[in-house]
């Protein structure tokens, strides 16, 4: 089941992966009828007429999209890649604001990137820390974030781009909160207010849509990690495929079609990273 896109092309259908994740992937129920939308949603439905062919969505977990994209799943463990046993290959893409990672990249490989990111630290509006002011500096800022942490309970979350080792959150000394339960990313809030840490890890979209629906009970403090990216995810024997999509958003890059996407879906984003994606269109038209 491992296909590039002259297969795709040939079967008629390419087969999109999705985690649900903020307003990249949004995943509703109606009785016994599960719709989704979200930015990755309609970029991959794009994408597909773009192709020529069907589009059919699959739904994933973080702990299983890896194997459900390559046939072996790999989670990020004691800093490294672990791999799990051969399984059935049915996806061919990975889009649900999928941060590009260095122990992902030995897994997947990745498209230009699309969209900007960053783990920032966010806090109960009761709690003693206080938002840093900016240095300039994204290494200092991330260091006075981070000596604010000692005996500090923050919640992370493993195999995400939450992941406390990713940030050496331990040597903080930090008390770090791991939930029981795997959480969807943006259900970390909530588990925050419903329980007795003091802030959580977050990252950028999530922070957007929180910040708007609980405005009085969280606060920002600042970045944990320095800026990321995030990209779409294919498999490394799928070259081609790959290579159409690469060229695809650049195309609706340069038109204009991408931007009015990101805005009906993360409006707030150009307030924090215009520069971001008025250079991303400028480079697409050259």
């Amino acid at each position: 089941m491992a296909r590039d896109l002259a297969e795709i092309k040939a079967e008629g259908v390419l087969r999109h992966l999705g985690v649900p994740y903020a307003n990249f992937v949004s995943q509703y129920s109606e009785g016994n009828k599960v719709t989704h939308s979200g930015l990755d949603i309609e970029l991959m439905q794009d994408f597909a007429r773009h192709l020529g062919v069907e589009y059919q969505f699959v739904p994933a977990t973080w702990r299983t999209v890896f194997g459900m994209l390559t046939g072996r799943n790999g989670q990020f463990i004691n800093n490294s890649v672990v791999y799990g046993e051969p399984e059935p290959i049915i996806g061919d893409v990975i889009a649900n604001g999928f941060t590009i990672l260095d122990w992902r990249e030995e897994i997947v490989a990745f498209s230009d990137d699309y969209f900007p990111s960053a783990v920032w630290l966010v806090a109960r509006t009761e709690s003693e820390l206080n938002p840093i002011k900016p240095s300039g500096s994204a290494l200092d800022d991330v260091f006075m974030v981070k000596e604010m942490l000692r005996q500090r309970d923050i919640i992370a979350m493993k195999q995400s781009c939450l992941d406390p080792d990713l940030y050496d959150l331990y040597d903080t000394q930090a008390n770090v909160i791991l939930p029981t339960k795997q959480l969807q990313l943006n259900e970390m809030v909530p588990f925050l207010l419903s329980v007795e840490a003091e802030a959580t890890l977050l990252d950028v979209a999530d922070s957007l849509i929180a910040i708007d629906k609980w405005p009085n009970e969280i606060k920002i403090i600042g970045p944990i990690s320095e800026e990321q990216r995030m990209g779409v995810g294919f498999r490394k024997d799928s070259p081609q495929l790959r290579q159409a999509f690469n060229q695809y958003l650049k195309q609706i890059r340069a038109d204009g079609s991408y931007n009015k996407l990101v805005k009906k879906h993360y409006p707030t984003v150009f307030h924090y990273y215009r520069d971001y994606f008025d250079k991303a269109a400028l480079d697409a038209k050259k």
